[in-house]
Formats: C-alpha cells, sequence, structure tokens
C-alpha cells in the first residue's frame, strides 16, 4: 500500500511538514517508508493537549528590589523567599513524621538480595542511624568510606566525633589502628552492622574503644526507651565535609532549615505536575553522604513513599530498576551519557540510527510546546524498550552535581517520556538553587533559581564577564545557603561575604527567559605563558561528546603555549568508532595505536572547533589511557568530580613527556 493510499484507508491529514522532511532524505533510506511517514501524521494528528505551565515561561525568574541585579522565582508573590511548604514539617526529624502519618506506617525501606525481591521495612522500623539521631537532636557526619584513611581521621578529629556506625568491621580495624596510633583520641564507640568476631571487641577494650553491633545498640533502646527530644529549625543537622578537590576536606554545617527550604522548594516548583504521594517509589544508588540524593530522599520520605536501595554494584543497578519499579530516579550525567551512548550503540543500522533520530525529532516537538508522555505511537514503537530497562513506571527524573550535555539530556527527555529535571547547587546551598520549571523541556540551562533561594552575578574582572552584561560568578542567598565551615573562619570567609552571598565558583549567564546559564569555572582556572585564561572543565565538557572518550583531564602550564590531554577512551564505543575508521584489536591494542591517536585528535579539534572552542582552548597532543578516573584510584572524588592535583601528579610524565615532543 502506497502512502497517500494509507492516508485515504485511515481517513488521515495530508502529509505536510512530515513529507518536507523525508524528501530531503537520500533515496536508498526512503524503501519502506510511506507507512512510517502517514503514521507520523497520525500522531501529529491525535497528540494531546501540553499541560499549562505554573508561571510565563518567557519571565521565569523576576528581579528583586534593592539592585545588585538579583534574581528570584516568578512561582513567588513576593521577594519574601519559601521557608517550609507544609506548616507542620520545620525539621528533617518533621519530615520523616508526616512520612509515617501519610504512609500510615506503609513500607519505607526497601533491600534486596541478588536474583531476589525487594524485601520492605516499614516506616516505625527505628534502623535507621539518621533518623535516630535526628530524633534526639544530634547532628550527622557522614564519612565516605572512599576519603582514605587520612581524610578520615582528619574529619574525625575535626568533628570530634566520640561515636562511629560502620557497615562492615574492616572500616571498623582502620578506625582503631587510628585510635591505638593516639590519631583519634576522642573516638570511645564504635557500632558495626555486619557480623564481626568477638577480637575486635577485645582490640577495642584495650585502647578504650567500646564496640557494638546494631543489634545490642537497639536492645540497649528498647530497655532504657526515651522519649523523642527533637530539634529546632536553626539546629545543626549534618555536617557535609565535601571531598574537595584539593586540601582537607572542609565541613559544611548544614542546618534544618536548610534542608526544609531546599526540599520545600522542590516540591513548590513540581507541585501543579508532581507531588510524590505513599505510591511512589525512590530508587537510591548515589551516595547517601551526598546532599543531592539527601535532598531527594526528604521530598518522598515527607509524603509517605518508599526508598528502595540498589545493592551496592553499578553493574547490577540496571536489575535492580527493573526488579524494582521506581517511579522516581535521580541520576547524573556520567549515567546519562552511559544510556546514551548504550542506546545509539545498539542502534548499529544507519536505518535503525534514522527511525531512533526521526522518532525523537517528533517526540522533541511535542515537548517544545509543553506535552511530556510516554504513550505516543513513537513510545510504543520505538522507544518502549529503553522505557522498561528502568522498570517501565518512571515519572520523575532529576539530574544535577556536574553539566550534561544538550543533545543527551533532550534525547533522554523524549525517549523516557517522563518529567526530566534539571539542577544546579552545591552541598554549600545544601543542595540545589536553580531548577528547570515544568513546561521548559528545553536544554543547555539550569533552570530559574529555586522558590528557597535568590541569586545574583557578580563580576569577574579578569575573565572579562560582567554583571552588567548579565555575566559574572553566580551567588547565592537564601534559608539553604549554609552556615559555614567547621571551624574554619579562613574558608568560611572565602565562601561567604559579609552579606550572607554564598560565592560559587561558577561563572554563570541570565538567559532571556530568565533561566541560568552555567558557562564557566572560575576556581580552577589558569594561564597559559602568553596570558590567556584558561577554564579547563568547560573544555573537557565539550571534548567528552566525542564518541569515543569516556574521560577527558586538559592541562595546561603558565610556562607552555598550549595545551595538552590525558584521555581514555569508553570500552563500549571505542572498537565500533575505530572499526569505521580502519582499525581493528583490542581495546588495549587501540589505546596504544599512534595512528587512531591522530584520529581521536583530530574528531577532538573538529568538536572543539564546532563548540566554539578559541585556538588556544584546543588540546595540541593527548595520552590515551586505559584505566577510568575512579574514586578507588583516587583521581576522582566521590560526586564523581576530577581531583585535578592528584591527576597532574599521576600523569606528570606522561604530560612531561608530551611538552617535549612538541620541542623535538
Amino acid at each position: 500500500m502506497q502512502a497517500h493510499e494509507l492516508f485515504r484507508h485511515l481517513r488521515m491529514p495530508e502529509l505536510g511538514d512530515v513529507r518536507q522532511y523525508v524528501r530531503t532524505l537520500p533515496t536508498n533510506t526512503l524503501m519502506g517508508f510511506g507507512a512510517f511517514a502517514a503514521l507520523t501524521t497520525y500522531w501529529y494528528a491525535t497528540r494531546p493537549k501540553a499541560l499549562k505551565p505554573p508561571c510565563d515561561l518567557a519571565m521565569q525568574s523576576v528581579e528583586v528590589e534593592g539592585g545588585e541585579h538579583a534574581r528570584r522565582s516568578s512561582l513567588l508573590n513576593s521577594d519574601e523567599l519559601l521557608i517550609y511548604y507544609y506548616d507542620d514539617v520545620r525539621t528533617a526529624y518533621d519530615i520523616f513524621q508526616r512520612g509515617v502519618q501519610v504512609s500510615n506506617n506503609g513500607p519505607c525501606l526497601g533491600v534486596r538480595k541478588p536474583n531476589q525481591p525487594y524485601e520492605w521495612i516499614s516506616y516505625k522500623e527505628w534502623v535507621i542511624i539518621e533518623q535516630g539521631c535526628y530524633a534526639f537532636s544530634m547532628v550527622v557526619v557522614p564519612l565516605y568510606d572512599t576519603l582514605g584513611t587520612e581524610a578520615i581521621t582528619y574529619i574525625v578529629n575535626k568533628a570530634d566525633l566520640s561515636l562511629v556506625f560502620c557497615d562492615k568491621p574492616d572500616k571498623a580495624k582502620l578506625l582503631l589502628t587510628n585510635v591505638e596510633k593516639g590519631e583519634a583520641p576522642i573516638l570511645n564507640t564504635i557500632v558495626i552492622m555486619e557480623s564481626f568476631g568477638m577480637d575486635l571487641v577485645e582490640r577495642g577494650k584495650k585502647c578504650g574503644v567500646e564496640v557494638f553491633s546494631m543489634r545490642e545498640i537497639e536492645e540497649l533502646g528498647r530497655a532504657h526507651r526515651q522519649k523523642p527530644m527533637p530539634p529546632k529549625p536553626e539546629d545543626l543537622a549534618v555536617i557535609c565535609f565535601t571531598s574537595g578537590t584539593t586540601g582537607n576536606p572542609k565541613g559544611a554545617m548544614i542546618t534544618h532549615q536548610n534542608i526544609v527550604s531546599n526540599a520545600s522548594a522542590f516540591v513548590k516548583t513540581t507541585e501543579k505536575t508532581f507531588m510524590p504521594s505513599s505510591d511512589d517509589v525512590l530508587i537510591s544508588f548515589l551516595p547517601l553522604a551526598h546532599m543531592f540524593e539527601r535532598i531527594v530522599e526528604c521530598v518522598v520520605l515527607c509524603h509517605g513513599a518508599r526508598i528502595g536501595f540498589f545493592q551496592g554494584d553499578i553493574r547490577l543497578l540496571m536489575d535492580d530498576l527493573k526488579t524494582l519499579q521506581p517511579t522516581v530516579f535521580p541520576v547524573v550525567p556520567r549515567l546519562l551519557n552511559r544510556m546514551f551512548d548504550k542506546i545509539f550503540g545498539q542502534a548499529d543500522t544507519s536505518l535503525k540510527r534514522w527511525m531512533l533520530d526521526f522518532a525523537s525529532k517528533r517526540k522533541e516537538a511535542e515537548l517544545r510546546s509543553g506535552i511530556v508522555r510516554n504513550n505516543s505511537f513513537w513510545d510504543k514503537v520505538i522507544f518502549r524498550k529503553i522505557q522498561a530497562s528502568l522498570g517501565g513506571k518512571v515519572r520523575l527524573m532529576v539530574t544535577g552535581a556536574a553539566p550534561v550535555s544538550a543533545s543527551v539530556l533532550t534525547f533522554l527527555r523524549t525517549a523516557l517520556g517522563c518529567q526530566f529535571y534539571e539542577g544546579y547547587g552545591q552541598t554549600e546551598c545544601t543542595a540545589g538553587c536553580s531548577l528547570s520549571l515544568p513546561g521548559d523541556w528545553t536544554a543547555g540551562h539550569v533552570g530559574a533559581p529555586m522558590p528557597c533561594s535568590i541569586i545574583k552575578l557578580v563580576d569577574v574582572k579578569e575573565m572579562n564577564y560582567l554583571a552588567a552584561k548579565g555575566e559574572g560568578e553566580v551567588c547565592v542567598k537564601g534559608p539553604n545557603v549554609f552556615r559555614g565551615y567547621l571551624k574554619d573562619p579562613e574558608k568560611t570567609a572565602e565562601a561567604l561575604d559579609k552579606d550572607g552571598w554564598l560565592h560559587t565558583g561558577d561563572i554563570g549567564k541570565w538567559l532571556p527567559n530568565g533561566t541560568l546559564k552555567i558557562i564557566d569555572r572560575k576556581k580552577h582556572i589558569f594561564k597559559l605563558a602568553q596570558g590567556e585564561y584558561i577554564a579547563p572543565e568547560k573544555i573537557e565538557n565539550v571534548y567528552l561528546r566525542c564518541e569515543a572518550l569516556a574521560q577527558v583531564f586538559v592541562h595546561g602550564e603558565s610556562l607552555q603555549s598550549f595545551l595538552v590531554a590525558i584521555v581514555v577512551p569508553d570500552p563500549e564505543t571505542l572498537r565500533n568508532w575505530a572499526k569505521k575508521k580502519g582499525f581493528e584489536g583490542s581495546y588495549e591494542e587501540l589505546c596504544k595505536n599512534k595512528d587512531l591517536k591522530k584520529h581521536i585528535l583530530e574528531d577532538m579539534v573538529r568538536i572543539g572547533k564546532e563548540s566554539g572552542l578559541k585556538s588556544f582552548e584546543q588540546v595540541k597532543d593527548i595520552v590515551m589511557h586505559t584505566e577510568m578516573f575512579s574514586i578507588e584510584n583516587g583521581l576522582l572524588t566521590p560526586t564523581l568530580k576530577a581531583k585535578r592535583p592528584e591527576l597532574r601528579k599521576y600523569f606528570q610524565s606522561q604530560i612531561e613527556e608530551l611538552y617535549a615532543n612538541a620541542k623535538m
């Protein structure tokens, strides 16, 4: 049946813009596409109406009175910032208590063993150490096990920790070693969750540390029941030590009001299109000590929803998703890039790639008009498997923690058919200070100020960013801004000015619709020999669009006139990419191939040009490295940011060789 006959048979409208689009394609691609194009038009004719956005999307933020060009959310009726959403929720303790009530003590936390279903613990079972601490106004200090021995010892002493909970006996042994050496004199109690031998108890006694099992602590609690002593909003809730990319970790002091205002602002932003309920399920796989994850968990706990934890192995995450079938899925760009690469990697013919691209463009047109859905013709024919791989029930996704490519975000928004927000912030403003608004599904910005924050841009003259031109360092003020760094007035003064503005170190730009775009980084800038300023993270994010690459570290020095880079090719895409260029071999062999290296460098420079990098921002040479930068090998922070001093040190000999070869 020809396309026009199919139209007549189905009583569809004429082809319209689809025919125009199809005409631009090569003839050999068009075979068999008549019916495909016809159904596209049918899809146009039957698509649903868009939901009304919460404000005028052409003006998502407005200037506050008092000069400085600071801006606030258009969702607010005045310059008064949002501190809480529910009258009876003012602390993290209140968040949990509300969850107990609205869920009617329903399932709360879920865990699973390999190939088993999830087992659920109800809201009233006090196994969560964090909630136990909040009930008695205690302050939680999360310890990343990947921080390393020195950093953990530093935090234990800096925060005067007398009691530490460990999941595994090995971590308790590490702490006991520190006590035995006299390096942690205040520590006197360790609680271990997994089973352990009596030798640890005896070892603890010898150095004055009591070692308990989690069960023993629970029994002590039952035998000595005490009434909770709930905290006040202004009380400290968490001291979150940011691992930092340089020097010792800094302890960001986060209050209960900080947490509640940030979680409330998220609920306020999404209230018209997404309101969590006890039917919702969150998949938890991001670090629990990371404030982004904590705030998302607060939002769902406050509404009586469930949290299912992944098995602890990122390779099993897809299996956990299929079993749990979450409705809420917070992600980071690294995972999104992997999803994107995998989808297009499996589209192994030009026809499949064309169909993916065509279907994505059709759904992108819907997104632009404010329509979000997962039941269109394209979902049923093209995207159903992708959605099923996440469990098939995802309603809400949020990405933050690092920049995400606009093309990756837009494609996944179309493919997954759920509300997909991008936020921006840092630990020092609890988690987020800006978030995309429902209805604005464009990519390339981080949304408008959240209802708990006002944001202003200040001059960074040495980089030629001026607030008068709508560009400058992002500064944040509001009830979500932290109290300062624990016992560190000098670092606190660097981050918080006398008027209470948090200086983020990121360079932002206001877009005409009142959204914020992060365009540069102030903290890691350096000069080349001729005096040009370089922001390496911006350049790395451009090069990461290269299909063959998984990670990039850009390096420059004030005594050198050009940049070099260490690149880690993507093990999942390199072989296919290399094959198209005429190269065969194992991953390791390809990484050693000098001719292939030239092709990768050429691709990087091409993408750099397309993205507007200046000639001095382009790298002149690269080293191909086979091992991923990771938390385990000390080259990434627990929030997956590059540890630049460690990377410089680790690759010092290769960097020196790159510069030496250039002079030959």
